[in-house]
């Protein structure tokens, strides 16, 4: 599942330390490469994430592992220690990111303090300002050694190797903390002669099965996939990952004039969403149409590719494919939104003149314009040749600085004592992502009998109620999976699907108690954590904001004119916890019991 460009590194750094007896040296970059084969496992089952991997070991002896499996779940540091038990006690911690809990969730830390580790080595920071170094400093402050990938250890081709590798396993995570852009990968199948079609339009198919089920596994791990209306009218794709379960990345379909068919398989979103992005205005009718089938349709001033790609990081997606053809990916390029491409070389020869490529007219006229391609990687899949490489490098962290790096990290660690008027907050990695419903905060909820029920996150007590009390197998069946589900992500995926596939087994009250089952969960999630009651009554003053970009209902919507009942919920419930901090504050009146004298 890796980048070949990560595969490679790996393999470079862990080269000489495959035997029994491995060089101290070696061990950190060992450890590392593990952790991040770890980061790596999970990624693309649901919506792609902070790739974390933790790896407890005693010299080369490994005592535990763990992973992120997604956001809102539990983390590696958690999972490792718990495999280690007993132990942790003077062991060392790999890391390959830095934890980044989410406000008032410190569980990855305390794992690590109350583990009683000697050390913890970090490959990287993490990305975001405000959880960058944080970690780190908290264990020092508790008297843990840290040590960072390329601080303070710097020596050798090998570390080098895997602080890169660390960087490319967390490439999307860098690109939105530096670049405030998703991660985008172009990827495309051509012949040997350069054609990704016939002249005629036909392209099935062009690459082998084995081709195609690497495209399959790639596009699991993007958040979205793109393409142009040219390939929706020609090709007629799904987009889809081709499983069952698991993440399903978004489809996006660019056209500014919207002359598609009416019959095309992306309008089908019973398996997967899809979102078709076109200029204002354009054919009214058939925006319509495709509303009414549950296709999301956004409007621009101008659809561009940069436009899209600013609409996507605000969105939250953190990985982006893009699987256009060549009047597309030309402009795509141009703007600079592209990060990496994905080429997939079919031995085959078809020629034609007219016959399309996977690149339009970029205006190079010499061959010194040409992009160059950097960690360029080969590999062959069935018959075909798969080359990868970066058309712009991932971006650095931070720029090098002629202080400590302590010291030009403050400014990311130091509170604010002032919350701002408006606190807006979405994905559990924002700075008050602690508000997200979607959140690694579990709940316990008794159930009609009074016994206490266990919900992993508030998002999974949510989606669960909407089929409670429905006397229907497939009902009671589909409470169980989202009460069981992996993470906050599939529990959503689970609910809103078989929602729409069955919404006759909705509750039929649903509508009028679903506020009443979120703040129920809301209030139970905010007082049942000491930190969180801390964090919600600091905010007192500011409106808060659920700043999803496509949830009119409980966000606020790309434009601000969504309901935002999140929000206001939340506002509802610090008033309400407010009152109850100042009335334990308040002092009970005493009566005087001093004696009267005669």
């Amino acid at each position: 599942m890796f980048s070949l460009a990560t595969r490679t590194l790996c393999v470079r750094a862990s080269s000489g330390g495959q035997g029994q007896d491995i060089h101290p040296a070696q061990v950190p970059a060992k450890h590392i490469l593990r952790a991040i084969e770890l980061a790596d496992s999970y990624a693309g089952l649901t919506a792609p994430h902070p790739n974390a991997g933790c790896v407890i070991a005693h010299g080369p002896r490994v005592v535990g592992e763990g992973f992120l499996y997604a956001q809102g779940t539990r983390s590696a540091e958690v999972q490792a220690v718990e495999r280690a038990r007993d132990l942790t006690k003077g062991a060392i911690a790999y890391l390959n990111l830095e934890p980044g809990d989410c406000h008032g969730d410190d569980s990855a830390l305390t794992a690590l303090i109350q583990a009683k580790v000697s050390k913890v080595v970090v490959g990287l920071r993490h990305p975001l300002k405000h959880l960058r170094g944080k970690a780190i400093q908290g264990l020092r402050a508790e008297g843990i050694a840290v040590d960072v990938l390329g601080e303070d250890l710097i020596e050798g081709d090998q570390l080098q190797d895997v602080t890169r590798a660390c960087q490319l396993i967390n490439a999307p995570l860098l690109c939105r903390a530096v670049q405030r852009l998703p991660y985008s990968v172009l990827k495309y199948a051509m012949t040997l002669d350069g054609k990704i079609a016939a002249s005629t339009g036909h392209a099935a198919w062009v690459s082998s099965s084995e081709s195609r089920r690497r495209v399959f596994e790639t596009r699991g791990r993007s958040d979205a996939v793109i393409v142009g209306g040219n390939t929706v009218r020609r090709d007629n794709p799904r987009l889809t990952t081709r499983r069952d379960g698991g993440h399903l990345p978004v489809r996006i379909v660019m056209s500014r004039c919207l002359t598609l068919p009416d019959d095309a398989n992306v309008w089908n979103v019973a398996n997967a969403p899809t979102i078709v992005m076109t200029q204002r205005g354009a054919r009214r009718e058939f925006q319509a149409q495709l509303i009414a089938r549950g296709v999301e349709v956004v409007e621009f001033d101008f659809l561009t590719p940069k436009a899209v790609m600013d609409y996507c990081f605000d969105r939250g997606f953190l990985s982006v494919m893009w699987e256009c053809g060549g009047t597309l990916s030309a402009p795509a390029i141009a703007s600079g939104v592209i990060h990496k491409v994905i080429a997939f070389v079919a031995p085959k020869i078809i020629g034609g003149v007219l016959a399309p490529s996977p690149v339009g007219e970029l205006g190079m006229v010499e061959m010194t314009q040409a992009l160059n391609l950097s960690d360029v990687a080969f590999e062959q899949t069935g018959p075909d040749m798969l080359v990868t490489g970066y058309l712009q490098p991932v971006p650095a962290l931070y720029p090098p600085v002629s202080t400590s790096v302590e010291q030009a990290l403050a400014e990311y660690i130091t509170p604010s004592t002032e919350p701002p008027a408006v606190i807006s907050f979405y994905k559990t990695w924002d700075l008050y992502g602690a508000f997200s419903n979607f959140s690694p905060h579990p709940i316990s909820v008794p159930d009609d009998s009074g016994k206490q029920v266990a919900w992993n996150s508030v998002e999974h007590y949510y989606q669960a109620h909407k089929f409670v009390g429905v006397d229907d197998p497939l009902a009671k069946d589909r409470v169980l999976k989202i009460q069981f589900a992996a993470s906050p992500e599939e529990a959503a995926r689970l609910g809103r699907t078989f929602g729409r596939e069955r919404p006759d087994l909705l509750r039929p009250d649903w509508d009028e108690v679903k506020m009443e089952v979120m703040y129920k969960a809301l209030r139970l999630k905010f007082t049942a954590y000491e930190s969180l009651n801390r964090l919600l009554l600091s905010t007192a003053g500011s409106v808060l904001v659920e700043a999803s970009p496509n949830d009119l209902f409980w966000g606020a919507g790309r434009t601000g004119a969504g309901k935002n009942h999140l929000g206001l919920l939340l506002m509802k419930l610090r008033a309400e916890l407010t009152k109850d901090s100042e009335r334990k504050q308040k002092p009970v009146a005493q009566t005087d019991s001093a004696p009267v004298s005669a």
